[in-house]
């Protein structure tokens, strides 16, 4: 075992030099300043030659960490980027608001918010017109901006979509959407054919005056295409097509370098955790039947209840109804364990500990630096507190009922989760829609800090592991909900 150590550790050493050497790398040269207007967080990032502004904005529950591979990107190459958190994420502290369903309700605010940036952006440049990048729901919000603000240049979109596009506005734009993102690469190029109907991907079309393109990235879906060295590149070349530049850059594997990083930090922890102290633990593995109770019942029975109760209390989308949704599901879970069995002991602090402080402390700081936001504001620290409240007894009932369990066993108890949320969504769509955009973080949280929690369980037992996922999932979710007050 300790042979096996030696070569887990140093193997992930290597990967995270290897990591932090691409990630840092795509740094140099770059001059990063973190800004402030009136409470919007600002990131400007430029190599100080004073090149013409861009202006990026993030998708939902994105922040502007997670747009600085294309900030990156374009600031090496001599251009001068502000990229911002909208109203409500990342590290903005103050709430989205309005009526998410309509235009003039929260779209309005966050038109409105980027026009400032822009207007920031344009003060501080060299008297060019502001090009404009965004992702996804910034997509939409970049559209609306352009037609009504003064001095704005091209618009590249990533991952697009907007009723405003129409066959003269906006006059430059090009649409970047993933080969894995079918819907979304259609709608680009409809916009295309919108000025001549022949046109398809990687074909620049142009008529009185307009410019525009559609484009599939490769291998990428709506996350991946956020490190899209092609799409990077595509960007690039857009932005200096309009400027008349042809300064370029290396674009580094930033994607690949970042879950190398992550990767590294997982595998490190196996290590690490070998030093606490062995406690016994006994393994009582679950029959077919009893295994079916403890995830049917609380599956079924959470939705079922959760949905009853009116949960409009913390100043964040559906996430006072998931904290009550995972306490119930947690409660029930471990209440069928102890009766099949028995009780499960105390969890060991230092575990627990070691285990909170390597996510949050090292996990969480090389996601935050490099991929997206995981710092709160401190009016998070509230909504974390009660988001604990269900995030520890559901961690602390997956634990118990993954400890000893083969892998398909382990699978089915999430999948079980994931189907819960599945139901209570269907029950409620209208209340409860933005619950879909919570199953990728529980699905990226068991891919790493599951296989940490794991390690924990195996040295210092299933409680002590629980206690720590749950401080850990309760963060989490804590950084990655929009703040909303209606």
């Amino acid at each position: 075992m300790r042979r096996r150590d030696l070569s887990v550790g140093l193997f992930a050493l290597l990967l995270a030099a290897w990591s932090l050497w691409v990630l840092e790398g795509a740094r140099q040269g770059v001059v990063i300043e973190d800004l402030r207007l009136g409470d919007t967080p600002v990131t400007r990032m430029s190599d100080g030659s004073g090149g013409p502004p861009v202006v990026i904005a993030h998708g939902f529950a994105g922040s502007r960490q997670m747009m600085q591979a294309y900030g990156l990107t374009l600031a090496r190459a001599g251009y001068d980027v502000h990229a911002f958190d909208f109203l409500g994420h990342g590290r903005h502290k103050v709430p989205m608001g309005g009526d998410v369903t309509s235009v003039e309700g929260t779209t309005r605010l966050l038109v409105d918010q980027t026009a400032e940036v822009i207007a920031m952006a344009r003060a501080r440049g060299d008297g060019a017109a502001v090009a404009l990048l965004g992702h996804s729901m910034a997509t939409d919000v970049l559209v609306r901006v352009a037609a009504e603000t003064e001095g704005v240049g091209p618009l590249i979109l990533l991952s697009p979509f907007s009723q405003a596009i129409t066959a003269t506005e906006p006059k430059d734009l090009l649409m970047i959407a993933g080969a894995w993102e079918a819907r979304l690469s259609e709608f680009a190029l409809e916009q295309v054919r919108q000025i001549d109907p022949e046109a398809g991907f990687g074909e620049v079309v142009g008529r009185d005056g307009l410019r525009r393109m559609a484009l599939q990235a490769p291998m990428v879906e709506h996350v991946a295409i956020l490190h899209s060295r092609a799409a990077q590149r595509a960007a690039l070349d857009w932005l200096n097509g309009f400027h008349g530049r042809d300064q370029g850059t290396n674009v580094p594997p930033t994607g690949w370098a970042l879950i190398g990083l992550l990767t590294a930090i997982t595998a490190l922890f196996g290590p690490v955790a070998r030093l606490l102290p062995r406690r016994e633990t006994l393994d009582m593995p679950l029959s077919a039947r009893g295994l079916a109770v403890a995830i049917g019942l609380p599956a079924l029975a959470a939705p079922l209840l959760a949905t009853q109760v009116e949960t409009k209390v913390l100043p964040v989308l559906v996430a006072d109804y998931l904290a009550l949704h995972l306490m119930i599901y947690g409660v029930l879970q471990m209440a069928v364990l102890g009766w099949l069995r028995g009780r499960p002991g105390w969890p060991a602090p230092l575990a627990a500990g070691l285990l909170v402080v390597w996510t949050l402390g090292v996990f969480g700081l090389a996601l935050d630096r490099y991929g997206a936001n995981f710092w709160p504001t401190p009016e998070r620290l509230a909504i974390i507190a009660a988001l604990c409240l269900g995030a520890v007894p559901f961690m602390l009932a997956d634990s118990w009922l993954a400890h000893g369990a083969g892998l398909w066993r382990r699978v089915l108890a999430r999948v079980g989760f994931l189907a819960s949320l599945g139901i209570a969504v269907a029950l409620d769509f209208g209340g409860l829609f933005f619950l879909l955009m919570i199953a990728p973080v529980i699905v990226l949280f068991f891919l790493s800090f599951g296989v940490m929690g794991r390690a924990v369980a195996q040295r210092s037992g299933p409680m002590a592991a629980g206690l720590g996922l749950g401080l850990a999932l309760a963060w989490a979710l804590g950084v990655s909900f929009p703040l909303f007050s209606a």
